[in-house]
């Protein structure tokens, strides 16, 4: 076997797979076949298993390599237990063997269990699509039979065992009367890698199990949301010290949204841990600082994490009045919410609903340099819990509108007679796109980020001209444009006799348009947010050169999704041309790729124009 006529091109198949769990002899057993195909493929040689090593060991390990020709080489070297975390009460450790002698054509085979101890349950997670193509795969399950002894981290009963399904249709779990479950599953593609995916959560073949108190998904998030309710508004109650800090910030005859504003520009002050460093438990007991357990501790203390930041918001908004309520999603950057998953483990971070002369206003004060009235796009179109005058609800951001989030790029060129260039470029940037380099400037130092925003601009531009970033402006001003200046130099265009040729686009030269090169696609798309850009670049030419073809003005349209329209105008010696795109869209199902691909290629192909220019005939022979 060379190849798999069900997974051309692959660089390995998995010829068989087999999970087994029991959660009354508490072990979790994993036993693989695979076929290396390729060169590329003799690296699934080397396995990795990660684990949680205060409940958990990783035991009986056996492996084997099987060559083409019969020959057997057992693996007899010692695995490596490498730490990856370790804290004071946490450490995840990741068990890594090599098996031995391994060619292109050999099948690899190994088993390993991991052990629990005997005073817990581990339901299982059954993966079942992996990197690679499986023909076959076989998933048992034993539950505990004592589910009246089982209970959840806070002592609540969870004597009832409930699964979900990610996967095709026809996916069926069997259970028989021994209460034991069993899939049984072929010809498995492996996970998609296509760009511009929704978290893998929402699309990758699955069945977990969990233990859970409730009987139903209604009771489940009723109850469990009356918990989370209680316990964010605990942290979130407005202190007579809030109220006093208050008072001191807004005052009485501000209106709502002044105050809303004032109060955001105040935690936007504080130190966000997740943006910088949290401090040890060393540190805080040196500095006299104690748990933080309330809204008020995060104020006395200038610092916490995002989602202590968000709640603190949350407490001095309704300090100062104002009808605001807090929301928990997912962050869509990691997965997206899934109601059938009986879990508030999968709410990641907080964010504020201001109630503002009748209308929403969302704010996202735990996202550093994030301006007021603006999610990070992670967290617009998220789903999750939030409150409402009648308690808690489930509920969804709204997606954002194109014109929040925009890049313009400007550049005033200096063209010679020899077609060298000079000038000078600047970039604006509004909403998310200038909410990435701000975050990354909190992250990094200056030539980590000026280094990273110049290979980003770098790519697009022509052959042979190079882009110099010398400095941001508004960096360190969350509520205003960013804008960046670069310097341009360099040869730009091609000449052929009397003719010259100037690319149109100048922004777009080198574009690494998305959606061109795969004709075809099964998964959904994810963009993560709408946005427009605009260029406009104008060409100061040489005296003896002149446009022998003005640009005709253009425009292409995907009806209510995206729109492309080019404008050009030529006066004296100088040329200028203005795009712009905007694409009105976030996430779009896989029936409608046809239109999206068409749509970026004929922009590809605009964005390739040339601008034809004469020289006049002494130019031309003194060249």
């Amino acid at each position: 076997m060379t190849s798999d006529s069900k997974a051309p091109g692959a660089d390995a198949v998995y010829l068989y797979r087999e999970e087994r769990s029991d959660d009354n002899l508490h072990y979790h057993s994993y036993y693989v076949r695979l076929k290396v195909l390729t060169e590329k493929g003799k690296e699934l040689a080397t396995v990795r298993t990660p684990y949680e090593r205060r409940s958990f060991k990783v035991t009986d390990i056996q492996g084997r390599t099987i060559h083409r020709d019969g020959t057997v080489i057992a693996l007899n070297t010692k695995p490596s237990d490498l730490t990856d975390v370790k804290t004071k009460d946490y450490q995840v450790n990741t068990m890594v063997f090599t098996l031995p002698s391994v060619e292109v054509g050999s099948i690899l085979e190994y088993r390993l269990q991991i052990r629990y101890d005997d005073d817990m349950v581990s339901s299982p997670t059954w993966q079942v699509q992996q990197p690679y193509y499986v023909r076959k795969a076989h998933y048992f399950f034993q539950p505990s039979s004592k589910l009246e002894y089982i209970t959840n981290s806070r002592g609540d009963p969870a004597n009832k065992l409930m699964y979900g399904v990610i996967g095709p249709k026809d996916t069926k779990i069997v259970s028989d009367t021994t209460g034991r479950y069993t899939y049984d599953v072929s010809d498995v593609p492996p996970i998609p890698t296509d760009d511009w995916m929704p978290p893998l959560n929402s699309i990758h073949w699955r069945v977990e199990f969990y233990y859970t108190g409730y009987t139903s998904g209604s009771e489940f998030w009723q109850k469990e949301g009356k918990r989370w309710a209680k316990e964010t508004d605990h942290f979130a109650t407005p202190s007579k010290a809030l109220k006093d800090a208050v008072s001191k910030i807004v005052a009485p005859t501000d209106t709502d949204e002044q105050k809303a504003r004032k109060l955001y520009e105040e935690v936007m002050k504080l130190d966000n841990t997740d943006f910088t460093r949290e401090k040890s438990s060393a540190e805080r007991k040196a500095e006299k600082l104690k748990q933080i357990k309330d809204a008020e501790d995060v104020w006395n203390q200038k610092s916490g994490s995002s989602d202590d930041i968000a709640l603190l918001y949350v407490a001095l908004a309704r300090a100062a009045g104002l009808h605001v309520y807090p929301m928990q999603v997912v962050d869509r950057n990691r997965a997206l919410f899934d109601q059938n998953y009986l879990s508030l483990s999968q709410l990641d971070d907080y964010i504020a609903v201001l109630s503002i002369n009748g209308k929403d206003v969302l704010v996202d004060p735990g996202e550093k340099m994030c301006p007021f009235g603006v999610l990070h796009w992670k967290h617009s179109y998220a789903s999750g819990l939030r409150l409402t005058d009648n308690g808690p609800s489930g509920g969804t951001t709204p997606a954002v509108a194109y014109t929040t989030s925009s890049i313009s790029r400007v550049a005033n060129l200096q063209i010679d007679p020899s077609g060298n260039v000079k000038g000078v470029a600047r970039f604006i940037l509004t909403g998310q796109e200038a909410l990435h380099w701000r975050q990354l400037a909190l992250r990094n130092d200056e030539a980590e980020v000026k280094k990273q925003f110049t290979e980003s601009i770098h790519a697009d531009l022509p052959d042979g001209v190079q882009a110099d970033f010398d400095h941001f402006l508004g960096l360190d001003q969350y509520n205003s444009n960013l804008m960046a200046f670069v310097t341009v130099s360099g040869a730009l265009g091609t000449a052929t006799g009397k003719h010259f040729f100037l690319p149109e686009q100048f922004f777009q030269a080198h574009a690494k348009h998305p959606f061109v090169a795969q004709d075809k696609r099964t998964t959904p798309i994810d963009v993560h947010y709408p946005r427009m850009e605009t260029d406009e670049v104008t060409y100061h030419l040489p005296s003896d050169f002149s446009v022998e073809i003005p640009p005709p003005p253009g425009a292409i349209t995907w009806p209510e999704h995206a729109v492309l329209k080019v404008v050009a105008a030529a006066k004296d010696n100088d040329v200028t041309i203005g795009r712009t795109a905007a694409f009105n869209f976030t996430m779009l199902p896989s029936n409608q790729y046809g239109d999206l691909h068409d749509f970026y290629q004929k922009v590809a192909t605009a964005d390739q124009q040339q601008l034809v220019l004469t020289r006049s005939q002494t130019a031309a022979k003194g060249n």
